[in-house]
């Protein structure tokens, strides 16, 4: 099977996507697939370029791809594109895509998860792995995502959104529950995301955090542990548990190998961690989404569950949550990347 990996792109997890990306293409090239590895923001810069080939060479753009402590700096990746136009696909994207057989997306944040290179490739006619456009983009907006798990009945933490077109004197007062989390709606990877004790330190917060986006979201801080559902052909895989050796699980110590110790299967009573595979299953299928993803939550006192997110293009690095709970359940790795294409191709 011919199949294209689009990685990289213009998101503040970009270095964790080339990274995905990566290791996808490789699992896929072990299993006998001609696969190319492409940045969809720069694409295929030469001058002598030809799908065929590319194909048969397995073409990969990354090299040793790795994942800095911080965030790349977007400006800088923009402005060392050969091709300064304005468009997002970078030179021959298209063209490679439409010469697959599918594409894997590899992408994480900004349009690759939010549904928008889902439609182009939808419209292009070209086959692609993971939710569609509608799913890809009600999951991608955090503010959105609270209002649909509200409406059906998913346990979420209380929580308020804020806009930059309203802000303006006393906008922010309307908070009052400290320690509180303040995130930007539609940045991944923990990007932008504080945790804040106090109203001085909660204006600074949603400051930093509209920085990343319009909206941002304000929740009510839990207290408890963290874990996350993986759903592989809308069917939850075992529960992991996260926990970060220092702070909270940050962008740093989401990356950096040794920073947080994840349990898979997690530690947990059997009837809550059937009940926290069902409320992922729940949430997936309320949020319209499609083939494979990650539902986060906290378990907080008195064993109560709370829904923070759904992702719909989960890390496929070493240290993603996901691979690990589909290993639990008997599925390696590459085994894994074959089965997300089979599902994508059945939609």
């Amino acid at each position: 099977m011919k199949i294209v990996v689009l990685a990289g792109g213009l998101s503040s997890e970009r270095d964790v996507s080339i990274l995905s990306g990566s290791k996808v293409a490789a699992a896929l090239r072990s299993k006998g697939h001609q696969v190319v590895l492409i940045d969809v923001y720069m694409g295929y810069e030469g001058d002598d370029f030809d799908a065929d080939r590319l194909f048969a060479q397995n073409y990969d753009f990354a090299g040793d791809a790795v994942i800095e402590t911080e965030a790349p700096d977007i400006e800088a990746i923009r402005k060392s594109r050969k091709n300064q136009s304005a468009g997002y696909f970078g030179d021959h994207v298209l063209e490679l895509c439409q010469a697959a057989d599918i594409t894997f997306l590899g992408l994480h944040g900004g349009e690759g998860e939010d549904g928008t290179v889902q439609a182009a490739l939808q419209m292009h006619g070209i086959k692609y792995t993971g939710s569609d456009h509608l799913g890809s983009a009600i999951a991608m907006h955090k503010g959105v995502t609270k209002g649909v798990f509200l409406n059906s009945n998913v346990p979420t933490p209380m929580s308020r959104l804020y806009k930059r077109e309203f802000m303006g004197e006393g906008y922010l007062d309307s908070w009052c529950k400290f320690p509180c989390v303040v995130k930007p709606c539609s940045a991944g990877s923990s990007v932008g995301v504080q945790i804040v004790g106090d109203p001085e330190q909660f204006v600074a917060a949603v400051g930093a955090a509209f920085r990343y986006d319009d909206d941002v979201l304000v929740e009510e801080y839990i207290k408890g542990r963290e874990f996350s559902v993986g759903i592989l052909g809308g069917k939850a895989l075992p529960v992991i548990e996260i926990i970060p050796r220092d702070g909270w699980y940050d962008y740093e110590n989401k990356y950096q190998e040794g920073a947080t110790e994840e349990v898979c299967p997690a530690d947990l009573d059997e009837d809550i961690a059937k009940k926290m595979q069902a409320e992922a299953e729940h949430a997936f299928e309320t949020l319209r989404l499609k083939v494979y993803g990650r539902v986060d939550f906290l378990l907080g006192d008195h064993n109560r569950l709370y829904c923070l997110e759904a992702n719909t293009l989960p890390g496929m690095t070493p240290l993603s949550l996901l691979p690990q709970e589909a290993a639990a359940a008997g599925i390696e790795y590459a085994d894994l990347c074959e089965k997300i294409i089979e599902l994508s191709l059945l939609k």
